[in-house]
């Protein structure tokens, strides 16, 4: 029986200790786990942190929190407004940390001018921190804030102001470099701007390849040049021999304009007068240097950016602070230096180029984005950013020797990532844009039933498909018309009397005239819909079918079986359910078709599961379980599921696949690695392949019923063209959601 300590120990780490996820919520509800969270439990991990400082990072909430700290002397556009006034911008910051990064913050406002008082608060704060976010402090003091605690302090230190823009605009500037045939090195830059964040973005484009003499800065007074003697030490590092009277004299010529500064400081005149294929960033917000419609309207040729969401190539902060101190934080680096800004930089240039998936396209009104002037930079409600940044934000960090816990699997590492945002969680929203580019015509077989008019009527005005309602005439059309839907919408089929009744008879009769049907047989079983609609499917007339809803899973089965049978190269179907729980997304099969499988079966299961998995834009990562691992209780049930493993690896060596083994085994991602380090499958599964259908049944059904599991489906692998088996207590938005399933793999199978 476990000890007090251990128990408190293993209370106060759990999800934390060497570990890169969501620290779970502790329940604290009894006596006992009362003396775990306080008196006497606490003072176990407290003598252990004692022992060794770092401790701490195991132990305590410290490894994901981070400071927004601010004095309020430059918040956003409105000046010096204080810190409480500010106060509502740092909340604001923190919901953005955890959003897009799953950072916890708290918002801390110091008032204070003082740059040294600032400081020595700053510094006291960093035995409960994991990083210092320094937000909206005026310039030149914030340089000599963020200097001075990054010099002192063991932990990350940012000021967003300075970096954040530098970091965004410059993967902006490189990728709209490219675009325009022109190299940094040549780049004639004029900055309108001379604050902290200008500054620091010129910078930026030097340490990115851009010349220190062909920027010329502007601040409030004019050309910032070797004549004024009223620079601080920060300007006159922009100090040039040449003397421009003026921005618009600056921009003639020039091949690059960024704005920093404050709205409608240049002409439509100013943006002609510059070189071929202009970049222009025009960031003040909420009113930018230059609105982007008179930029495009004065050169076609422009490259522009704003810090607008509601035009092209936003430079958005929100693309840097979160996933830099992501990356940051998960190897406990001491600083984030110069290198792990520029590995942010390249990491949102080098994303800018990918393919946009589909749940970005989604949650931006399905509009289409491709690498070009009007998007050089990636989206802020696209997910990848997450790992795309924040490891290699952590790898810059090794490699410069600033981190203090390396990580080793990068790629289990990015899967984690993706985790936090709960990405996977996603799939149904994937499935249904992609359904919304290619609706296609699907029957349902019950389409008497109110649910199915319903989802029916939603799948048609969400363009997921065209729907084809089975059934009686009369009882279907006064069901709309109770529901006061448009029946224009609805392709209504009495299989009884329909025209096409003697077609499909005779089709299916030549199909099973050797499997001891008649024609008269053949006849009467198209009168019934589940083998009209399957019939549908398989002569071209339909592109999927959907029943189930008020029958058994062998009466829907049965006569797509016949019908239409299954896809070549496969000798089986099976049925996989897509259970979503904690933020994680699997496939579960065969849960509903196959008794007690072969291993041949088990194999031809896992690669049909496989390619289905991979519909949704996911890489499978197969587990088959049993109640052995990897030989530990030799048995013919243990043997036979080893056995399936083998047989796939050897048909379909590209695929990531190992078993036996337990069902903690393969969703634990600690054991795996820490028993079995042997196992090729990194990281945990998400496709489970149960041995038998007891199995398979039990567990998803109990997942769903005692669990707050989504569950989805089933879907039915292995038919040569798409057939989906609906639950009895579906409601509307799982029949909708099944839909758009059937019809992207409808799309996929042309």
């Amino acid at each position: 029986m476990s000890t007090l300590k251990e128990e408190a120990l293993r209370y106060h780490s759990e999800g934390r200790k060497g570990k890169i996820e969501v620290v779970p919520t502790k329940p604290c509800y009894t006596a006992r786990e009362l003396s775990l969270a306080y008196t006497p439990g606490v003072a176990e991990p407290c003598r252990e942190i004692a022992k060794n400082d770092d401790e701490v990072y195991n132990y305590t909430a410290k490894g994901n929190l981070v400071a927004v700290v601010s004095n309020g002397t430059a918040v956003l556009g409105l000046g010096d407004i204080g810190p409480h006034a500010g106060k509502p911008v740092m909340e604001g910051k923190g919901v953005l940390f955890k959003r897009f990064a799953d950072i916890d913050v708290f918002d801390i406002e110091i008032n204070t001018k003082d740059p040294k008082v600032l400081i020595k608060a700053v510094q006291l704060l960093e035995p409960t921190f994991g990083g210092i976010n320094l937000e909206d402090i005026k310039a030149p003091e914030c340089f000599e804030i963020e200097e001075e605690l990054i010099r002192t302090m063991n932990i990350p230190v940012f000021h967003d102001d300075q970096h954040g823009t530098a970091i965004i605009s410059c993967a902006a500037l490189i990728n709209a470099a490219e675009i325009a045939g022109k190299e940094l090195k040549d780049l004639k830059i004029v900055v309108s701007g001379a604050g902290a964040s200008a500054i620091s973005c010129c910078n930026m484009y030097i340490a990115a390849g851009a010349s220190r003499e062909n920027i010329s800065m502007f601040d409030s007074k004019g050309h910032i040049n070797k004549k004024r003697n009223d620079l601080n030490k920060y300007k006159e590092q922009f100090a040039q021999e040449v003397v421009y009277n003026d921005l618009a004299d600056a921009m003639k010529g020039a091949d690059v304009f960024i704005g920093l500064s404050k709205g409608n400081v240049v002409s439509k005149e100013m943006v002609q007068s510059m070189a071929k294929n202009p970049i222009v960033f025009a960031m003040a917000n909420p009113d930018p240097e230059i609105t982007y419609d008179d930029a495009i309207e004065a050169r076609s040729d422009v490259i522009m950016a704003t810090g607008r969401s509601d035009y092209p190539n936003q430079v958005n902060n929100v693309l840097g602070f979160p996933f830099i101190f992501r990356g940051a934080l998960d190897v406990r680096a001491r600083k984030i230096n110069q290198e792990m800004k520029m590995a942010a930089v390249r990491a949102l240039a080098k994303l800018a180029k990918e393919k946009v998936p589909e749940v970005v396209l989604h949650a931006y009104g399905g509009k289409e984005f491709s690498f070009g002037p009007e998007y050089i930079i990636p989206k802020p409600f696209d997910p990848r950013v997450l790992w795309y940044v924040a490891p290699a934000v952590a790898k810059a960090a090794m490699d410069t020797g600033v981190a203090r816990k390396p990580i080793e699997d990068f790629e289990a590492y990015k899967e984690q990532l993706q985790e936090r945002l709960g990405f996977s969680t996603e799939i149904v929203r994937v499935m249904l844009h992609k359904a919304r580019k290619s609706p296609k015509k699907i029957v349902y077989a019950e389409g008497e039933e109110e649910k199915i008019i319903r989802a029916a009527h939603s799948v048609y005005e969400e363009n997921i498909g065209l729907p084809v309602l089975l059934g009686n005439e009369s009882v279907i059309k006064s069901k709309i018309k109770e529901l006061e839907y448009d029946e224009k919408i609805f392709e209504i089929i009495n299989p009884e009397n329909s025209d096409r009744l003697e077609k499909y008879a005779e089709a299916f009769y030549k199909k099973r005239q050797r499997k001891g049907v008649t024609p008269r047989d053949a006849r009467q079983m198209m009168k019934q819909p589940n083998y009209f609609g399957a019939m549908m499917v398989e002569m071209g007339d339909a592109d999927a079918l959907l029943s189930g809803l008020t029958s058994h899973y062998p009466q829907t089965i049965r006569p797509a079986l016949q019908c239409i049978g299954v896809k070549e190269g496969f000798k089986i179907v099976s049925g996989m359910y897509i259970v979503i729980i904690k933020r994680k997304i699997f496939f579960f099969a065969d849960t509903t078709v196959n008794v007690d499988p072969t291993a041949e079966q088990l194999a031809e299961i896992a690669i049909s599961a496989a390619e289905t998995v991979k519909v949704f834009d996911l890489t499978p990562k197969i587990a088959m379980l049993s109640f052995s691992n990897f030989g530990s209780a030799p048995s013919p049930q243990s043997r036979k599921v080893a056995e399936a493993v083998r047989i796939v690896k050897e048909k379909r060596p590209d695929l990531i696949i190992d078993g036996e083994m337990q069902a903690d085994t393969a969703v634990v991602p600690e054991r795996l690695e820490s028993e079995f380090p042997f196992s090729e499958l990194k990281g945990g599964a998400n496709v489970l392949i149960f041995p038998n259908l007891d199995a398979g049944n039990i567990s998803y059904k109990l997942l769903q019923r005692l669990t707050d599991a989504t569950v989805i489906g089933p879907i039915l692998m292995g038919m040569k063209k798409p057939v989906h088996v609906l639950q009895r207590g579906d409601t509307v938005r799982d029949i909708i959601n099944m839909t758009a399933i059937a019809a992207v793999e409808a799309e996929n199978k042309k």
